[in-house]
């Protein structure tokens, strides 16, 4: 496979995205194992170990292969290896064979989309299986339709699986159907949003995950289900109003929370809207955004020497992965394929592409706990986060979903070191709080958060002794963060902006515009902290390899001081601008302070923009 030929792909109509999906298939079909049940695609492993971690990456390129077909599409020469692999992996005689699917089992989410192959492409993966083969098959899947799924995205596979089973005439439960779809509503939040499971919320796991399953569910059961596919199809509507202004104007989307390195899974709810017929927006804008994603993403340096995805997210990166991460996780991405089941003459394919529709440039979506900033041209799209209530998983949980802001050009940084320095901590766009002042520890868990009127609000509590409240409010490229400081103890803090990516040191550019500003520059872009009470010194932090999910290489702006016992204010102005030059250091002169009775008010050339409120 040449790869220049893939970033030469103008990803302008259904065939060219044929094109890419035949592209990227075709280095797996190398890497199967003997037997056909499993794909080779690294030394890594995910917690659960084998074989479920081969059956990962026989299943999840199906995601794309399977609707190639459902559409139409040939793919003659991969279509005998996954037959294979299929009678091989459910016969418990065979040395390749997955084993059975047990409660709370990965192989559970895996058999969903072998599920749905026997029911979109018939043709090629089921009805050539010699009939004892498919018993075999059926008997499998009835075990992992029987298996008890977690609370969450997860109840999804079981419904689609037994939903496919009563299609091919197997044992299925209509129980588990009722009890998990029940459950799913109890999910939903209103406005489009979804809870992943109790609390999780804003991620990609609403559009990747309950929507894009619940669309299918929609086309599959639309008939013998009309009332809840309705409610699907209404729910993906309304999402799509928000989730539109996730993605910058060059298609790449705001990077947050877990499961990242499925890339271009991130904008699979826009072919899953075309799969299930919901115009959610105009068809032109829908293929708009789409088409652009799918561009962006090749032409990142995603994947390795030999044509197969890699684990990270901008860049090869596995410091960024879950434990639950194979070398055949990125295969998700595939889902973005979801649109080459319908015909070329949908709308989704027959309209013309439409440019990114005129946005406000402050969105505010309180189902998600953020408030949503683009620039004028929406080159740059940056997410203002309340907070998530999440702590200790998945891994880097605190860096996922607590940060202050993420950013579709900065994307954020993780840890990669011992995590306690500022070097290694991935500490950008967080404030980070140390009592020793040499371990620093960032926001891991929000308290009371919420996002209102162009204000994030969250709450931390990292010793039982200090308190922190912070607000992060929209001011056009800007952005002000202000928090109320309560501790009992001594301490140092750390707060940074987002982390620039750089190919050499000496590229970079710092200023110091003012006392207590830094302005980093490089080829990705500018980043800049000021602070506004005066009282912080700036410096900047180059940061270790492979922290940043954007670059290999990055440094962040940062604002220190250190603490006494007691109550203080603290207040900055950060932002970050996608090309050379910015006008950071005059649109923050714009700000004033007005501290009294201990309380705050925040002026802009004279006018208030917020104060504090009398229980802050």
């Amino acid at each position: 496979m040449d790869i220049e030929s893939i970033r030469r792909n103008r990803l302008g109509s259904r065939s060219d995205v044929e094109q890419l999906l035949r592209d990227l298939a075709a280095p797996l079909a190398s890497r199967f194992t003997p037997g056909r049940a499993g794909l080779r695609l690294g030394a890594t492993r995910a917690w659960y170990g084998e074989p479920t971690g081969l059956l990962e990456a026989f299943s999840r390129p199906l995601w794309g292969i399977v609707p190639l077909a459902a559409g139409g599409g040939r793919a003659d020469d991969l279509w005998p290896l996954w037959r294979e692999g299929l009678a091989n992996g459910t016969d418990p005689k065979h040395p390749e064979f997955w084993g059975w699917t047990a409660d709370f089992d990965q192989r559970l989410v895996e058999t969903t989309i072998l599920a749905l192959g026997i029911a979109l492409a018939p043709g090629e993966l089921w009805t050539p299986l010699h009939p004892d083969a498919r018993a075999r098959v059926l008997a499998w899947m009835e075990r992992a339709g029987a298996a008890e799924p977690f609370d969450n995205n997860w109840r999804f596979f079981r419904v689609l699986i037994n939903v496919v089973l009563r299609s091919v005439g197997g044992d299925w439960s209509a129980r588990n159907v009722e009890a998990d779809l029940r459950r799913i509503d109890q999910f939903y939040l209103g406005g489009g949003w979804y809870a992943d499971g109790e609390g999780r919320r804003g991620d990609y796991y609403v559009p990747w995950a309950m929507h894009f399953y619940g669309l299918i569910y929609a086309q599959l059961a639309g008939e013998t289900d009309r009332e809840r596919a309705a409610a699907f199809r209404e729910r993906a509507r309304q999402f799509a109003q928000d989730f539109l202004h996730w993605f910058a104007a060059d298609g790449s989307a705001i990077p947050f929370g877990r499961s990242l390195t499925y890339r271009a899974a991130q904008g699979a709810f826009w072919g899953a809207l075309a799969f299930a017929g919901v115009e959610g927006l105009p068809w032109g804008v829908v293929k708009g955004l789409y088409l652009r994603h799918l561009r962006w993403w090749m032409g990142q340096p995603i994947l390795s020497e030999s044509g197969v995805l890699t684990i990270g997210y901008q860049y090869p990166n596995p410091a960024m992965a879950e434990n639950y991460t194979t070398p055949g996780s990125p295969y998700w991405a595939f889902k973005a394929f979801l649109p080459l089941a319908v015909p070329a003459g949908h709308p989704f394919w027959s309209e013309p592409e439409a440019p990114m529709p005129a946005r406000r440039t402050v969105h505010t979506v309180p189902a998600a706990g953020f408030v949503l900033m683009a620039d004028r041209a929406a080159a740059h799209v940056v997410a203002l986060n309340a907070g998530q209530p999440v702590a200790g998983f998945p891994r880097h949980a605190a860096q996922k979903y607590s940060k202050f802001a993420y950013s579709t050009r900065f994307a954020f940084a993780v840890p990669a070191g011992s995590g306690d320095v500022l070097a290694e901590g991935g500490f950008d766009s967080v404030l980070a709080l140390s009592d020793d002042g040499v371990r620093f520890r960032p926001r891991d868990h929000c308290l009371d958060a919420r996002a209102e009127n162009g204000v994030a609000y969250g709450r931390w509590r990292p010793w039982p002794d200090v308190e922190v409240r912070t607000w992060l409010i929209a001011a056009d490229s800007l952005h002000l963060r202000v928090h109320r400081l309560r501790t009992g103890r001594a301490l140092w803090s750390a707060e940074a902006g987002f982390a620039v990516g750089y190919e050499n040191r000496a590229q970079v550019g710092i200023a110091s515009a003012a006392p207590g500003a830094m302005i980093l520059q490089s080829c990705a872009g500018g980043s800049g902290m000021r602070d506004l009470a005066g009282r912080r010194a700036a410096e900047c932090v180059f940061m270790e390899p492979g922290s940043s999910l954007a670059s290999p290489l990055a440094a962040m702006p940062v604002l220190r001081a250190m603490h006494r016992p007691g109550e203080e204010w603290l207040v900055c102005a950060a932002g970050g601008w996608p090309g050379p030059g910015g006008g950071f250091s005059g649109e923050s002169d714009a700000f004033a302070l007005d501290a009294g009775g201990g309380g705050l008010a925040i002026r802009r050339d004279g006018r208030q923009i917020w104060r504090s409120g009398a229980g802050d």
